[in-house]
C-alpha cells in the first residue's frame, strides 16, 4: 500500500494527473500494479486524507491538489482537531487515571497491551487502539471524558490506521502505551501525564513527517 500511494502521490506531484484529473478505477490499478484492491483502496484513502483527491460515488477519483495538505482529514474531523482535542482531554486524563483507577481497569489495559503487543492485522490492532484510550478515559472516573473520545473514536481509528501504514507507528505505539498504563498502575499523576504527552506528541511528529514526504 505505500509503494502504491508513494507512486500514486508522485505521479500526481508532478502533473501526469493535474487538478480535476480522473485517476484509474479501482480495477485497472488493480492490474497496473499487481495488488489487490483492497491495497488500492487504502492507497486511494492515504490520497485522500492528504487532502490531494476527493471520492465521488459512482464516478471514480478525481485530484482537488498537487500536493498534501497541511492539515489532513480524517471522517469529519482533521489532524489539526483531533490533535487540539486530545492534547486538552487525553493528557489530563492519564492524571485522573493515575488518579482513580480501579483494579479492573488496570486488568483491562493491561490484557488490551498483550493483545496489541500479539496482535498482527491493522485493522484488529486499530480498533483494540481505540478501546485502549476509550478505556484510559474511563478510568479518569469522569464519564464525560469517555464519551468525548467515544465521539471521535472513528476518527481516531482512521488516523491510527493511516499513521501505522505510512508512518510505521504501530510497534513504537505499543512501547508508549505500555509506558502510559505503568504510569496510571503506579498512580504517579505527573509520570502519566507525560507519558500521554509524549505519545501525542509522537503521534503529531509522525503526521507532519508524512505530510512533507518524509515518511
Amino acid at each position: 500500500m505505500e509503494a502504491v500511494l508513494a507512486h500514486l502521490r508522485q505521479l500526481i506531484e508532478r502533473g501526469d494527473y493535474p487538478v480535476g484529473a480522473k485517476l484509474p478505477s479501482e480495477a485497472a490499478l488493480s492490474r497496473e500494479f499487481e495488488v489487490s484492491r483492497s491495497v488500492i483502496r487504502e492507497a486511494l484513502r492515504g490520497l485522500q486524507a492528504l487532502g490531494m483527491t476527493e471520492s465521488k460515488t459512482g464516478k471514480g477519483t478525481f485530484v482537488t491538489a498537487t500536493g498534501p495538505a497541511d492539515n489532513p482529514t480524517f471522517g469529519p474531523y482533521s489532524a489539526r482537531d483531533l490533535i487540539e482535542v486530545r492534547r486538552h482531554v487525553e493528557i489530563p486524563v492519564a492524571g485522573y487515571a493515575a488518579a482513580r483507577r480501579s483494579q479492573d481497569d488496570l486488568d483491562l489495559l493491561g490484557h488490551l497491551l498483550d493483545r496489541m503487543d500479539a496482535e498482527t492485522d491493522n485493522t484488529a490492532w486499530v480498533a483494540l487502539d481505540s478501546l485502549f484510550h476509550i478505556t484510559i478515559a474511563q478510568a479518569s472516573g469522569n464519564p464525560v471524558f469517555g464519551k468525548v473520545i467515544e465521539e471521535i473514536r472513528d476518527a481516531l481509528a482512521r488516523q491510527s490506521a493511516f499513521l501505522n501504514q505510512l508512518g510505521d507507528r504501530r510497534r513504537q505505539s505499543n512501547i508508549e502505551h505500555r509506558e502510559i498504563v505503568t504510569a496510571i498502575a503506579s498512580g504517579e499523576e505527573e509520570r502519566a501525564v507525560e507519558a500521554m504527552t509524549a505519545h501525542l506528541t509522537h503521534v503529531e511528529a509522525t503526521l507532519t513527517s508524512i505530510v512533507n514526504g518524509d515518511q
